[in-house]
């Protein structure tokens, strides 16, 4: 029954929060309105989401949410280092080519945001088959190390959360 009413509960309460914030302000309507939406948009589109994910390790999530904010600050203050102190003839930048081991459309998607999201690398492309990622690097002076990094640091996390 309740599966019926809710049949993505996390995204009912998603929905529900980013429209409170959107409204900026608190009011009984905009709550209640809200609690619809959340109601409403995930049964509406149900229907396109036949295969969703599975999330074996929930713990893990927040274990991986920590990494990667910790992962994005150093980035930032490391980033910042390159951009204003290194001359940019001793900058090597590099094209990563990263084998996945993951198959999962929402563990390989939330792989490339981390990726993006940490300052100095970007998610460029992904293989038809999805057996590898490329991934540009701002300045990278050992492409093996960064590429076995963003498999244990990264890849490794996301094959236990996610079936």
């Amino acid at each position: 029954m309740i599966r019926r009413i809710l049949p993505h509960p996390l995204l009912s309460l998603f929905v529900a929060l980013i429209w409170m914030l959107l409204v900026n302000r608190f009011a009984w309507g905009s709550l209640l309105f809200a609690l619809a939406l959340g109601v409403i948009i995930p049964i509406a589109t149900e229907r396109y989401w036949p295969d969703r994910a599975r999330i074996r390790n929930p713990l893990g999530v927040a274990g991986y949410v920590a990494i990667v904010l910790h992962d994005i600050i150093k980035a930032n203050i490391d980033v910042a280092k390159i951009v204003l102190f290194k001359p940019s003839r001793e900058l090597q930048p590099a094209w990563l080519v990263v084998p996945l081991d993951i198959t999962t459309p929402e563990a390989i998607a939330v792989l490339m945001g981390t990726i993006t999201l940490t300052p100095g690398t970007v998610s460029c492309d992904l293989a038809e088959d999805g057996s590898a990622l490329l991934v540009h690097a701002l300045h990278c002076p050992d492409p093996a190390s960064s590429i076995d990094e963003m498999k244990t640091r990264y890849e490794a996390r996301l094959k236990e959360i996610f079936l």
